[in-house]
């Protein structure tokens, strides 16, 4: 796949939507370096827009990265989409990672929601900066990390930065057990298909209010 296509505004790395663009311009107000300003739109996002898993999959929105930044909220899609919409919109390539994970660190009532420990189509952004592609994870913000004892992920720009395999005090958090590709935009279709054959669940509404930070910090002080 060309460059040019990773620059395009696209439906849900909407890079076009006018609070994404605004959002972008702002965070990078005076830096000229391209690593630089992503990593200021890496941690603002990462820590900005509180990462929570129960939303209404049923509704295409909540994969978009306007949509995340007006609401506030949103999971490792919509994240990662908001990171790329806003380096698009600052003439930056960039494109969607996908990974099926395996998180050790998680609550009973995502367990109950997922319907295990496995993470399916978790999203990383994938920017391309000085000659080649990076991966960056803006998805747990520095609040919900220290509810569960799991340091913030840090990205500097030239390394891969995925997901700690490991908790501040040594037990395992995430494992990558299946790469999904790299896409230009969100593939709803292909995520759609697998969350209905595998975990179904995701579209039980009685899911889609809850508060992860707090699960997680009562299961780190009852452990």
């Amino acid at each position: 796949m060309s460059v040019p296509i990773f620059l395009l505004p696209a439906t849900f790395i909407d890079s076009d939507a006018a609070n994404v663009a605004a959002y972008a311009y702002e965070t990078t107000l005076g830096i000229e370096d391209d690593v630089d300003r992503i990593i200021a739109l890496y941690r603002r996002i990462r820590d900005d827009i509180p990462y929570t898993p129960y939303l209404d999959y049923n509704d295409p929105h909540v994969f978009k990265a306007s949509w995340a930044l007006e609401e506030g909220i949103g999971f490792c899609i919509s994240k990662a989409a908001l990171l790329a919409a806003c380096a698009r919109a600052l003439g930056i390539p960039a494109r969607l990672g996908f990974a099926d994970v395996r998180n050790h660190m998680t609550s009973a009532r995502l367990r109950q929601f997922v319907g295990g420990d496995v993470m399916r189509w978790h999203a990383f952004a994938e920017l391309f900066l000085k000659g080649k592609w990076v991966k960056a994870t803006p998805a747990f913000n520095i609040g919900l990390c220290e509810k569960f004892g799991i340091k913030p992920l840090e990205f500097n720009g030239t390394e891969d930065s995925i997901f700690h395999p490991f908790t501040q005090d040594g037990q395992q958090h995430m494992e990558y057990i299946r790469e999904r590709g790299s896409f230009s935009d969100v593939p709803l279709d292909h995520i759609m298909t697998c969350f209905r054959a595998e975990c179904p669940q995701i579209f039980n509404s009685a899911f889609v209010q809850g508060d992860f930070a707090a699960e997680g910090a009562a299961e780190a002080k009852a452990s």
